[in-house]
């Protein structure tokens, strides 16, 4: 198990020139494929150089390819526009003549309200109501009821709760929005599983195909990823071979302070393709 150290390395993109960086890959996760979440996060690190006077607001990132954990990335910025309020950006990920991904991001000026709503948090209870997850490390995740969303057995309704924190990391500004966008990009797909007896999420790359097709991510307030957060997550449709997902994300006091959608493609591997180990 990798430690924080280490993904906070992978955030710190090498400037070879302006508006380009090269990144190195987090040795975490089955496969050699590289996480989505880190490519969203060195994104979110990437985009927030356009104007550091402005936070990040929203990124929508395409996954056209997979990248290989094995090989740098290589990171452009192209700015839109930069203005008083807002400023924009493209930004894209590639391996060589390989392109991985595709972001546009959105960095905002802050001000004040003129009006101000937030959806109320779930009554989940806390994080020390619910159940660790995995073997700690890097992340702490711990799930509302237990719910095992890698048992094929495991029926339950389209939705799941996961508190999530990076201990001691203390991290705000761009490095807490990416290190909570890494965390956005891991349950959506098992989210969708829940209600389909004989599916679940250890069965992904090996007997069905999975993937995370796009990602959209939006902040509505400051956060600190040293601290918990509650990613409320539901899947309204699944069909056709793909699911649709979305989520909330709350502090412990309730406060809202970001949300996200994602399509993914959960199907039978098409004939002649190569499964997983």
């Amino acid at each position: 198990m990798s430690d924080a150290s280490q993904l906070l390395e992978v955030l710190n993109l090498e400037m070879t020139e302006p508006g380009r960086f090269r990144a190195q890959n987090f040795a975490e996760g089955p496969g050699n494929v590289v996480f989505g979440g880190q490519l969203l996060a060195q994104t979110i690190v990437a985009a927030s150089t356009v104007d550091p006077d402005k936070v990040l607001k929203s990124v929508h990132t395409i996954f056209a390819r997979g990248a290989d954990r094995e090989q740098p990335l290589d990171i452009e910025v192209e700015t839109m526009h930069v203005g008083r309020a807002l400023a924009s950006a493209t930004v894209t990920t590639r391996q060589g003549d390989r392109l991985c991904t595709r972001s546009l991001a959105l960095l905002s000026a802050v001000e004040p309200d003129l009006i101000r709503h937030g959806a109320a948090a779930p009554d989940t209870g806390g994080p020390d109501d619910a159940v660790p997850f995995g073997s700690g490390g890097f992340w702490e995740l711990r799930v509302v009821g237990g719910v095992d969303i890698s048992d094929p057995d495991a029926v339950g309704p389209p939705e799941l709760f996961v508190w999530v924190r990076f201990p001691g990391a203390r991290a705000t500004g761009v490095l807490g929005q990416a290190l909570l966008a890494y965390a956005t990009d891991g349950f959506l797909i098992g989210t969708a599983m829940r209600p389909h007896a004989g599916v679940g999420q250890s069965m992904a790359h090996r007997s069905i195909s999975t993937s995370v097709l796009s990602h959209t991510l939006t902040f509505h307030e400051p956060v600190d990823a040293g601290e918990w957060h509650l990613l409320a997550h539901e899947s309204p449709y699944a069909g056709r071979g793909r699911s649709y997902g979305r989520a909330h994300m709350f502090s412990t006091d309730g406060n809202l302070v970001g949300s996200f959608v994602q399509d993914n493609m959960i199907r039978a591997f098409p004939e002649g393709q190569t499964k997983g180990p």
